[in-house]
């Protein structure tokens, strides 16, 4: 399956928080503060969609990354269930990692439920280790929190960058 990813927008919340409140029903994020987040410079915000159908969202992933700080933090991210399984988080995650790097991040940060174990497994995959965990940091389920972090490289000067997820792809600015 081939999919375009482009930056996501206002006019992508409603879709956005289908997914959230299908995938984190009893944590999903509010409408308010994804709004923000969408719409905030030091953030960056994916959304994933067929190419012949792009107000079909499937998939999004945001990023926190004020350019020239050494930390940036996964946000969120997720992929509605008829999409997974299928490469699109890994893509996600790539483009997140690729996009931190690029504003000078050289740590990402991210926390996932410890009772996702296909998350976690694609995090491992991509580099991340696991450093701590937060007790009952998800309410109201009560479940822990994995603090995870990857170390990234600076970019090459003059050496591109290559596009590492083969997908095809379409971004708009914000």
């Amino acid at each position: 399956m081939t999919w375009q990813l482009r930056r996501a927008g206002a006019a992508d919340v409603p879709a956005i928080m289908a997914i959230e409140t299908a995938m984190f029903p009893t944590d999903a994020w509010s409408p308010e503060a994804m709004s923000r987040d969408v719409s905030d410079p030091k953030c960056y915000y994916l959304v994933a969609f067929p190419p012949d159908a792009p107000q079909n969202i499937e998939a999004y992933a945001g990023l926190l990354a004020p350019r020239g700080a050494f930390e940036a933090d996964i946000q969120t991210i997720a992929v509605a269930p008829g999409a997974q399984g299928k490469g699109l988080g890994r893509v996600l995650m790539l483009r997140l990692i690729d996009e931190a790097r690029s504003r000078g991040a050289r740590e990402i940060f991210l926390e996932v439920r410890a009772d996702n174990p296909g998350a976690r497994h694609l995090y491992e995959k991509l580099g991340f280790a696991e450093i701590g965990v937060r007790r009952g940091y998800y309410k109201p389920d009560n479940v822990d929190a994995v603090v995870m972090r990857l170390a990234i490289a600076a970019p090459q000067p003059g050496l591109a960058q290559p596009d590492k997820t083969g997908l095809e792809q379409q971004e708009t600015p914000s």
